[in-house]
């Protein structure tokens, strides 16, 4: 094994004891397998999940039953690689995909290794994420980036990537017209997305002005607040009556679900990518037949990060302005905090393990 000279055998974590604690402890620097590379973690996002983990505990059928390392959109820089280890060297400065899959299971070998059964993803019960100093993971999640390009950005790639995969699902070509209903940081990263795949109509919708503006930054052609407008009324206007091509629907909201389905063109395509707090959501059957609607759902990303750092390199659209605030690894808690409470206020938060 290859490491860097000053490596140390202890570091810190923030680790969630149960929701609302988080305590900084000690622990070991993980040992490599001959595969992994040691990760230095520079930065980490705040995500959604982590603010669900830590407030409830739970998301879905994964539950933290034992203290947990939260935190899964993260970059930093490769500090040791195993005997194996052939794409990467000392020193590299990555971005992490965090979800290790199987590699042999049918999904996997189809190219939809978001669908492996036995897929390892940072922060999801049973396993740590991030918001540690260092953390092991195989090479083969783990990719370059230029030097160009800010650990913040590189970090980005997570919720990007989600937005990439909805994208090509969709087949967004040149000129398509799209709408992005929910502009957290996944529906704002999808406007990015589908300006990167040629869209030149992008309409997106939100209830939150700090959103709204943050999409008008990010290249959306109209925005649109839901609660002082009628949404459905001002996509077809808009769309001279035709409607769009695709709706990415990021919001989990049943009344979003809906009109994304209402504004679509014959033939369009829906994408479902936010998860409603109900299972089941009425949605217009005959007008699934009629326009012949093509229903999508959308679930993390597979082979998405090579061209994550790609678009972000040749720098389409400015995402760290999307930072709204930056806490150290001690301050994990009221990062999270802040995430939980300050909804209008914050877009993206960050944790830096190994200091701003």
């Amino acid at each position: 094994m290859l490491k860097t000279a000053d490596l140390p055998e202890v570091m810190k974590a923030a680790v969630l004891r149960k929701p609302f604690e988080i305590v900084i402890e000690d622990r070991p620097v993980p040992d490599i397998g001959p595969d992994e590379v040691l990760i230095k973690v520079m930065v980490v996002g705040v995500c959604g999940s982590d603010v669900h983990y830590y407030e409830t505990g739970r998301i879905g059928r994964y539950v933290v039953e034992k203290p947990i390392i939260l935190g899964h959109e993260c970059a930093g820089i490769v500090a040791a690689v195993g005997d194996n280890v052939t794409r990467l060297k000392v020193g590299d400065r990555v971005a992490v995909e965090p979800g290790v899959t199987c590699g042999t299971c049918e999904y996997c070998k189809q190219g939809r290794y978001n669908l492996c059964p036995d897929v390892e993803f940072l922060a999801t019960p049973p396993f740590d994420g991030a918001f540690v100093q260092y953390f092991k993971h195989r090479q083969d999640f783990v990719f370059p980036i230029p030097d160009h390009l800010t650990f913040e950005e590189a970090a980005m790639i997570e919720p990007l990537s989600v937005g990439i995969h909805a994208a090509t699902r969709a087949n967004i070509k040149p000129g398509a017209k799209v709408v992005v209903f929910g502009l957290g940081p996944v529906g704002l990263m999808a406007v990015v997305a589908a300006r990167a795949f040629g869209a030149n109509n992008i309409i997106a919708v939100d209830l939150e002005e700090i959103r709204l503006e943050a999409a008008k930054k990010l290249g959306a052609t109209l925005v649109i607040n839901a609660r002082e407008h009628d949404t459905l009324k001002e996509i077809l206007d808009f769309t001279g009556g035709r409607g769009v091509d695709v709706a990415i629907e990021a919001a989990g909201h049943p009344k979003t679900l809906q009109d994304a389905m209402a504004c679509l063109c014959r033939g369009g395509k829906l994408l479902v990518v936010g998860l409603p707090v109900q299972d089941s959501i009425p949605i217009n059957v005959p007008e699934i037949v009629d326009k012949e609607v093509a229903i999508y759902g959308v679930f993390r990303y597979a082979n998405t990060y090579p061209k994550g750092v790609e678009i972000l390199s040749s720098g389409i659209a400015d995402v760290k302005s999307l930072i709204t605030g930056k806490f150290t690894l001690e301050q994990t808690a009221q990062a999270l905090e802040e995430a939980r409470v300050n909804k209008a206020k914050h877009i993206k938060i960050m944790v830096y393990p190994n200091g701003i």
